[in-house]
Formats: C-alpha cells, sequence, structure tokens
C-alpha cells in the first residue's frame, strides 16, 4: 500500500509523460488527465479524468442503445416491407432493396459489448455469533517474524481486510486463522456452523487439465445455485464463459478469465465465510464492481486480502494492518480510515548544537549523486526486472497441479523466496525514487 503512494507522489512530481495501464481506480484518479480506451476493437481517446470518464462513457452508452433501438426498428420495418414480395423486386423500389443491404451489413458488423458478469453468492446456514477468536498468535518464517502476539475476536457480519506490502504474512495469517497452518505461539478457536469458502491468490485450486467445467462440477452437467438447478453451461455463461470456452482446458486460459473461473467456483458452494486473498488481480472493472456490490449484500463473514484500495473502501468495515516486526493493528473502517487514523510518525529530537543556516540557493540544490549512487541507480531498473521475472516464475510454479509433489525441503525454500522478494522489490522501487529525486 505504501508502494503505491510513494509511486504516485513520485509520478505526480516528475514532468515528463506517462503512459501507463492499470486497474487501480485510486491511482488512475490520482494520475489520469486523459483515459485512452480500447473497446470492441475501437480506439478512444477521453481528455478528462477518470470520475468525468465514468459518466461521459456511461452517457455514450446510453446514447448508443437508443441509436441502436431506432436502427433496430427501422431494419425490421424494411425486412417487413421485402417480404410483402411483388412490390420490392419492382425497378423503381431497387434502390429500397439496396439501401436495406446495406443497413443488413451495418448491422452485422456491430459490436455489442460482451455482458456483465452475473455474479451471486449462495447463502449457508447461519453460523454461530463468533466467528474466530485468535489469542496471542505468533509465527516466524526462517528469521522473519510475520505474526507476534496477535489477539482478536472476529464476529459474524465481519467484514475485515488485511493490509500490509508484500510479503509481509498476510497470507500466513490467514492461513492461521483458518486453522490450515498450526501457530507457533498462541491458539486460534472457531465458532459453530462455519461454512467457508476460500479463494487462493495463487489459483492451485484450479487443475490445469481439465476444463473449465470439470474444475466446477467434474463429470457432473448441473449444479445446484440456492435451491435451484442449473447446467454449468448456463451457469459460466453468467461469468462470461461461453459453451466453447467452458469446454476449454484451463491452462489455456488468460489471468483475468482464471480469476472468473474461481469466482464461479467459490460461488458455485454455499458459504458463510468468504476469505479473499487477492481476488481483484486482472479482473476488469466492470467486475470490480459488480464484486463489490456482491460482498457489501453478503451477509456472512468476510475476510479480504486486496491491494485494491478503492475496493477495501468501499467493502470492509475494519482493518487489520501489518505494521512491520509481526505487530498487527486493527483499525475501524477501510483503506481511507486507516490513513487518517494511523499513528504519525514521530518528530525528529532537538539538535543540542545549531548548525550555521546555509544559504538558500544551497538549501534548494539537488543533492549531486556519487559515482557509486549513480551506478546504483542505473542497476537498478535490471535488478527490479529480475525480481519480478523471479516471482514470475515461482508463481506459475506454485499454480501447477502436480506443484506439492514436489519434497518438503524444495517447498520450504520456494515460499520463503516467494515472501521475500515482494519486499526487496518495494525497497528497489522506493531506492529508485529516491535516487531519482536526489538527481533532480
Amino acid at each position: 500500500m505504501n508502494r503505491a503512494a510513494s509511486l504516485e507522489n513520485f509520478l505526480l512530481r516528475w514532468p515528463g509523460t506517462l503512459l501507463f495501464v492499470t486497474h487501480d481506480r485510486v491511482f488512475l484518479r490520482k494520475l489520469a488527465t486523459r483515459i485512452v480506451e480500447l473497446d470492441r476493437g475501437q480506439l478512444t481517446s477521453w481528455a478528462c479524468p477518470y470520475d468525468q470518464y465514468v459518466e461521459r462513457k456511461q452517457a455514450l452508452l446510453e446514447a448508443q442503445e437508443q441509436q441502436w433501438a431506432a436502427f433496430d426498428k427501422k431494419l425490421a420495418q424494411e425486412e417487413t416491407w421485402l417480404r410483402k414480395g411483388v412490390k420490392a423486386r419492382r425497378t423503381r423500389n431497387e434502390g429500397r432493396v439496396r439501401a436495406l443491404e446495406s443497413l443488413r451489413s451495418e448491422r452485422q458488423a456491430r459490436r455489442a459489448m460482451t455482458g456483465a458478469v452475473n455474479m451471486q453468492a449462495q447463502r449457508g446456514e447461519r453460523s454461530g455469533r463468533k466467528v474466530i477468536a485468535a489469542t496471542d498468535l505468533c509465527y516466524a518464517w526462517a528469521d522473519d517474524l510475520l505474526v507476534r502476539d496477535f489477539s482478536t475476536t472476529i464476529m459474524r457480519g465481519d467484514k475485515i481486510g488485511l493490509l500490509g506490502p508484500n510479503g509481509c504474512g498476510k497470507t500466513t495469517l490467514l492461513h492461521l486463522l483458518l486453522g490450515r497452518l498450526a501457530p507457533q505461539g498462541g491458539t486460534v478457536a472457531h465458532g459453530t456452523k462455519l461454512e467457508i469458502a476460500y479463494f487462493d491468490q495463487h489459483r492451485a485450486q484450479l487443475n490445469e487439465a481439465l476444463t473449465v467445467a470439470q474444475n466446477i462440477v467434474g463429470d457432473n452437467d448441473t449444479l445446484t445455485i440456492n435451491g435451484r438447478r442449473r447446467h454449468i453451461i448456463s451457469y459460466l455463461e453468467d461469468f462470461l464463459f461461453p459453451p466453447e470456452r467452458a469446454r476449454t482446458p484451463v491452462r489455456a486460459l488468460s489471468g483475468g478469465e482464471r480469476n472468473r473461473l474461481l469466482l464461479a467456483r467459490l460461488f458455485a458452494r454455499p458459504a458463510n465465510v468468504l476469505v479473499l486473498d487477492e481476488p481483484t488481480n486482472d479482473l476488469d472493472m466492470e467486475t470490480l464492481d459488480l464484486l463489490e456490490d456482491l460482498l457489501v449484500e453478503f451477509d456472512g463473514t468476510l475476510l479480504l486480502v486486496s491491494h485494491d484500495r478503492a475496493f477495501l473502501n468501499e467493502v470492509v468495515t475494519s482493518t487489520l494492518v501489518f505494521e512491520g516486526a509481526g505487530r498487527i493493528t486493527e483499525y475501524v473502517g477501510g483503506y481511507d480510515d486507516w490513513l487518517r487514523q494511523r499513528p504519525l510518525p514521530a518528530a525528529p529530537a532537538p539538535q543540542a548544537v545549531t548548525a550555521p543556516r546555509a544559504p538558500a540557493a544551497a538549501q534548494t540544490r539537488p543533492h549531486k549523486l556519487t559515482f557509486k549512487e549513480q551506478k546504483e541507480l542505473e542497476a537498478l531498473p535490471d535488478r527490479i526486472t529480475k525480481l519480478e521475472q523471479e516471482l514470475a516464475g515461482l508463481h506459475q510454479q506454485m499454480s501447477a497441479p502436480d506443484y506439492y509433489r514436489r519434497a518438503p525441503a524444495v517447498l520450504k525454500a520456494d515460499h520463503a523466496r516467494w515472501e521475500q522478494i515482494p519486499g526487496a522489490l518495494e525497497k528497489a522501487y522506493d531506492r529508485w525514487a529516491e535516487l531519482e529525486e536526489h538527481k533532480g
């Protein structure tokens, strides 16, 4: 989270031209002065900030819908006229027939909106009032203390977000709270009648060799959604998988498609506790909005890990924030509420002897990089690229269906490295921004 804010501040001060692709709506609102949109094969430039773009786009779609309705009405009238027969074949009406052919061609070339995901959560049996009680939890990985003396009580209906930099231990805390990982200190107690649905950011729940449909119903053709029997093809169409895509092996899916499949799998089962670990990755804006609405209306308990600040602001009612050295603090509200409540850094201690005041010109002069710092700056982009490639490679390995058949020592080493890389990336980005700023 802090890395995103640091990057925003750095880019806001940067005097050059910036072209970026993101699903982060807060990032868009703060930085974008113009939106370039690729929609149904058409590239459109909107010379306005993001919120104005959303309003103008909606107005355009409504006007387009009215135009298409009028067009379709005219086409239907001309088709009726042609079917009358004799008059349409007269020489003096050949121009009207050609105009109808033109209308048909125009209608055939029209590209409609893809459609929106139709998500609904299956309601499980009402859980007990107390869902999870954790007391003095402790957990360390190698020499890295991830959770220290953490206690909390999660009640039915709570919607809790987990905030912290990559690699700080958010997924580890989820596994501790769910009983998937034994704490090294402290205890975890679960309430009664819990039906837990878990969204795994590594997508390890998906079998790459099976089709989209088989990953949800196996060899069956139907499933039950809120008491109603549905065919799997119909159900998957709600998540924008056409019939031919529903029969495609998972290994051929894009990142966004895999996330939609995980959501389809998640909501195919009744649950009163939803645990979502980075569900917003690779989702388009419309699907994000729909998932937000669904989670806001969900009357069960929610544990949510996400780097999408707007998503957290809309959905969660409290946040657990990783503040370093295994310390986790709970705050009321979402991301912006945490920003308002978090303690300010301590002011520096006053100096016993006041140094002579430097001339104004010297105070404002940018720090000149040393030879060593210049070399460090030049090497940072390559280092960041290598770290990101290593992280992507680990992610791909850990998503393979047979990954967990490997030796425990290999799994432990991979997991440790996967936890380390995001922290190293964050430090590299911060150092890059620092050196660029000093360079002037």
